[in-house]
């Protein structure tokens, strides 16, 4: 059940609604606004409980008349003590207008999550993580997220404001550049997953740039969650330096994915979980807009993190999040074992790749970050590479990897390509290393770790070699560690490889 107020000028009003299914959605009774009138301004105020179990997004609509310049809308909800080990409240905010609320976002005016407790839209601005327009004349919708609900429900309280006038100058959109100056056939170094103010961050799209850069990156993407209003914002970051991508993350309550490198204006929506079956619907949007689909962090613990949709529709995968924690440990066996798998099936693999998922200080921008061989720096290039697999991680640009596979004829592959060789052929596999010291190598097969290395010297570079064939190692992968600590317990990473595969197809 969903108890409802209305006040400000309406009298109160109570009813009461009843729900089923928390991944449904819920619609409110309406707050109704009358014409203008010579008044300057008018204020609604809603309030309401959310009881545990509530669907995953309620509408409040809101009735517009003509003649409105500005719509605001801030918000705030109780946060009652709970027991140790129960989730309390959280609710998250965004909007639609007019267009209404079907799913694939026509109607998407913004989302700020639980980031901020008030927006305001009009024609020619907009807070941070919502998008400028006229406010037309209509219902719109006031969407809330319950992400979280307490045992004793989730008070909140909702204040809309409407500033009538004529509607300001709309401002026409820049994007960035979908090609920097670039070296040719190169590694190039990227960092895909980054927030700025336009979703939860607290950076703006030209501190992150100047981070970049400072990393020693070619190319990064925005990716601010459920929301596509940066990308409008970062043409004056770009350079012939750096490539500036756009995306989205989109977050649902069955886990996060990067679009990486989608169309500028491109808004993917987030509004459905796994047992829905909708994702293929939306991974394919992200392609159709020339974006890669990366599901991000598949094993972090938050509420809503895991990734729950499969990697059918996945054209690479985040292993590597942040600072190296054992979440990333698990998504790397897991990423491991379905290498193993695409050899036993004969199938596609499944490129790897690693990103900071920065957000404010102190979060480091480009640790760690994902190493490319593209024709160049054009966004179409680097998918390329990504999605060919031909890319290592590391946690910074003082860490190079040249990774190679040798034999039959003088035949030689690099990283995410294969070695067609016959089974029985000698291979000598070469791994050069810089920037990594006292770390240790371990080369893994589908048998698992087959070589480990002394301590590379405190200069931090070195070569590791080893020899097999393709009937013994179907692929070979390299990873650097850091000296262990105590016990059996492998180091946190500071680089790993995309495989080279061996043998014939």
């Amino acid at each position: 059940m969903c108890d409802e107020d209305h006040g400000g000028g309406h009298g109160l009003g109570r009813r009461a609604l009843f729900v089923t299914g928390a991944a449904a959605a819920l619609t409110l009774g309406s707050v109704s606004f009358a014409a203008a009138d010579g008044q300057q301004e008018e204020i609604r105020t809603v309030r309401g409980t959310l009881p545990p179990g509530a669907p995953d997004f309620v509408y409040v609509p809101v009735e517009v008349p003509s003649g409105v310049r500005e719509l605001k809308v801030s918000y705030t909800y109780e946060r009652p003590s709970v027991p140790a080990g129960v989730q309390g409240n959280a609710l998250d905010i965004g909007l639609f207008d007019q267009r209404g609320t079907d799913l694939g976002g026509e109607g998407f005016r913004g989302w700020s999550g639980g980031a901020r407790t008030e927006f305001f839209v009009r024609a020619d601005d907009a807070t941070p993580g919502y998008l400028p327009g006229p406010v037309g004349k209509g219902t719109w919708y006031v969407v809330l997220g319950p992400y979280t609900v307490a045992p004793q429900g989730l008070a909140y309280e909702l204040t809309v404001t409407l500033t009538y006038g004529p509607q300001g100058q709309a401002v026409r959109p820049v994007y960035p550049p979908e090609r920097a100056k670039g070296r040719g056939r190169a590694w190039y170094r990227g960092d895909c997953h980054l927030h700025s103010w336009y979703s939860d961050g607290r950076r703006t799209p030209a501190e992150i740039a100047a981070l970049a850069r400072s990393a020693g990156l070619d190319f990064i993407n925005s990716s601010d969650h459920n929301t596509h209003s940066a990308h409008a914002h970062w043409a004056d970051a770009a350079g012939d330096d750096l490539l500036i991508m756009l995306g989205e993350e989109i977050t649902t309550r069955n886990g996060h994915v990067v679009a990486l490198g989608t169309d500028p204006g491109t808004f993917v929506d987030w509004r459905y979980r796994a047992r829905e079956n909708r994702f293929g619907r939306f991974a394919r949007q992200i392609r159709k807009s020339g974006g890669l689909v990366v599901p991000a962090h598949p094993h972090a613990t938050c509420v809503g993190c895991g990734w729950k949709f499969g990697f059918g529709e996945a054209d690479a995968v985040e292993v590597w999040n942040g600072p190296y924690t054992p979440d990333d440990e698990v998504t790397l066996a897991e990423w491991d074992n379905q290498l193993v798998a695409s050899v036993r099936e004969n199938r596609p693999w499944l490129p790897a790749m690693g990103n900071s998922d920065a957000h404010r200080d102190p979060d480091p921008v480009g640790s760690p970050q994902t190493v490319v061989l593209a024709d160049d720096l054009t966004r179409e290039a680097i998918q390329e590479g990504i999605r060919a697999g031909r890319s290592y991680v590391a946690e910074s640009k003082a860490v190079t990897m040249t990774f190679t596979a040798t034999g039959g004829r003088a035949r030689q592959a690099g990283i995410g390509e294969r070695l067609e060789v016959d089974p029985d052929t000698p291979v000598t596999v070469r791994l050069e290393v810089s920037g990594a010291p006292r770390c240790t190598v371990r080369l893994v097969t589908d048998e698992g770790v087959l070589l480990t290395s002394d301590p590379l010297p405190v200069s931090g570079s070195g070569v590791v070699e080893w020899r097999t064939t393709p009937s013994y190692a179907a692929y070979v992968r390299a990873e650097l560690r850091h000296e262990t600590a105590a016990g059996p317990v492998p180091g946190a990473l500071a680089g790993f490889t995309n495989p080279i595969f061996l043998g014939r197809r």
